[in-house]
């Protein structure tokens, strides 16, 4: 799902009169560099290594190539 990309929605994690919009990424490159290595035939035993912070994601892989 994408962000709101609109100052002082729910989004944005800046707020008040002078909100200039930041939004913090919910979803990490080593999350989606896992999920595509995968696809593409790495093992899973592999991926920390070649993806050393993804052992800080609940989700490895993201499920967008079956």
């Amino acid at each position: 799902m994408f962000p709101t990309l609109v100052a002082c929605s729910n989004d944005d994690t800046d707020s008040g009169a002078n909100a200039r919009g930041r939004w913090i990424p919910t979803t990490a490159i080593d999350q989606v560099g896992a999920t595509l290595a995968t696809w593409l035939g790495v093992p899973a035993a592999d991926l920390n290594g070649v993806f050393p912070n993804l052992p800080n994601f609940s989700v490895k892989n993201l499920g967008f190539m079956l």
